[in-house]
């Protein structure tokens, strides 16, 4: 029998948070310890995992398959191709980023980090799972403690209604998806939840045409999607730094990669018919939020703006529907999950010490915050797509794989066009909010805040050595991603 290393993934946090619950509610130190290393587990694994997933193959590996639900057709059913192994890489380091960040907390550190290793068991499942009924029950998994860590952890001005609103709109969204995948498996007469199985079923192309549209738009809620957008700013502003970062550099990526996986490869007719009018919201997505997070502020906002201007980007990949595109899309929800991770890493660290997110009341952080501004640099520059750093590498395959589909729609390549221009007003925005946070003179009320921390700086390094070297040489992780989009390609027939 293989090794499960799928399972042990996504269950080491699980058996790490059950241990955590069963400590004394006294110990403070005891549940980081454990939460570190359920992460460091998933983490060690996902590396390995990486490093062994055959690129010549391709397709799914490290399956496993055990029955669930027989009577319905459903099994503990999961696997990775090329694109989902770096979507697990990025969900296992940025799940043992978040818990060394969070290092901090003493307001019932026990529950904060049980609650925070379930989440990303959540994302972990929707990442892996080849069973649509157990695929969407983790991907609701997801909101529980979400919407806990937010309530009791999160800032006090904007907690409850944050945490509501994103509740709604992700459960709203979800079940418009699921009404779609309940069509899905009463039509194709399979009576399965397989993805495989189904992705074998040629649905008529009035079915795609009808059903597509509520399963992309109903997960691409989780994504971003405009104008169903607004949620994820207030979210994270209400939500505690370690969820902020999951939130932004994993949580959305669900959204993004689930509506992929459903919407577009199971019904692809459906998908070149919409997809040359949905890409008009995607591109309001790049347009729209970035002129928003140039005159926002609040360093938190600014950061979530911009989270939303890049999904727009990983979703315009996937509306190209060529390989191009599609590898652009997953490089960049692998680059853009860990920029945001990180720069919302920063803003924790920059408001844990000194209270104050409005970036004109701040100012010469970096004499006393250095490798946060380094940190927050990196981010930068990478976030507008300097050559160098991964997100460089993705956005000119999605700009390309735009560019490559003007058959499927003549405005194909305007669209890119103008969202080539939104890379200026990142550059803006980026340097403006670190200009005005870093930079000038140290105010006084600022002179004696602590420094970062050695737990801070390993995760700084940690998420920012795969922005350099993946930019520095993308045949790290290009062909990887490749495989996988290759291989599905081959199962759809061509782009």
């Amino acid at each position: 029998m293989n090794f499960p290393f799928l399972s042990v993934i996504i269950f080491a946090p699980v058996i790490a948070a059950v241990l955590i619950l069963l400590l004394p509610k006294d110990r403070q130190t005891e549940p980081k310890v454990l939460a570190a290393a359920g992460a460091f587990i998933s983490l060690f694994m996902a590396v390995w995992v990486f490093l062994a997933y055959d690129r010549a193959l391709g397709g799914y590996q490290f399956v496993e398959q055990v029955p669930w639900l027989p009577v319905i057709g459903s099994s503990y059913y999961v696997g990775v191709n090329g694109m989902g192994v770096m979507l697990v890489l990025l969900n296992a380091l940025l799940l043992f980023c978040a818990v060394l960040i969070s290092w901090h907390i003493e307001e019932r550190p026990r529950e904060f980090f049980a609650l925070l290793l379930l989440m990303g068991v959540g994302v972990f499942g929707a990442f892996t799972l080849l069973d649509l009924l157990l695929l969407v029950l983790f991907y609701e998994l997801v909101l529980f403690p979400i919407y806990l860590l937010i309530v009791n952890w999160g800032w006090k001005p904007l907690r409850e209604y944050g945490a509501m609103k994103l509740t709604l709109y992700l459960l709203l969204g979800s079940l418009v998806a699921v009404v779609g995948i309940l069509a899905i498996y009463f039509t194709s007469g399979l009576r399965t939840f397989d993805m495989v199985a189904l992705g074998g079923v040629k649905f008529s192309p009035e079915f795609q045409r009808t059903w597509f549209l509520p399963i992309f738009v109903g997960f691409g809620v989780l994504a971003s999607l405009w104008p169903f957008y607004s949620w994820s700013p207030d979210g994270y502003a209400a939500a505690p730094t370690a969820v902020s970062m999951l939130h932004a550099g994993v949580l959305k990526n669900v959204g993004a990669f689930t509506a992929f996986r459903v919407a577009v490869l199971l019904l692809p007719e459906g998908a070149k018919f919409w997809m040359p009018y949905i890409v008009f919201l995607m591109v309001m997505n790049v347009v729209y939020a970035t002129f928003i997070a140039l005159v926002h502020t609040d360093f938190k906002y600014i950061i979530g703006f911009a989270s939303v201007a890049h999904l727009g980007v990983v979703l315009m990949g996937f509306a190209a529907m060529n390989e191009l595109g599609w590898s652009g899309a997953v490089t960049m929800m692998f680059a853009h999950g860990i920029i945001a991770a990180m720069s919302f890493a920063i803003v924790g660290m920059v408001y844990d010490r000194t209270h104050i997110r409005e970036i004109k009341e701040l100012g010469g952080i970096i004499r006393r915050l250095a490798p946060a501004a380094l940190g927050f640099a990196i981010a930068g520059f990478a976030s507008m797509g300097m050559p160098g750093f991964l997100a460089f590498v993705a956005e000119v395959q999605v700009f390309l794989g735009l560019w490559k589909a003007a058959s499927l729609a003549p405005w194909y390549p305007a669209i890119a066009i103008i969202s080539v221009l939104g890379i200026i007003g990142t550059a803006a925005y980026m340097l403006r909010a670190f200009q005005y946070v870093f930079m000038g003179e140290l105010k006084p009320q600022f002179a004696d805040i602590p420094p970062v921390g050695p737990l801070d700086k390993v995760a700084i390094a940690l998420m920012s050595l795969p922005l350099i070297a993946g930019g520095i040489y993308p045949l790290l992780v290009l062909p990887v991603i490749q495989s996988g989009v290759q291989s599905v390609l081959a199962v759809l027939g061509g782009a």
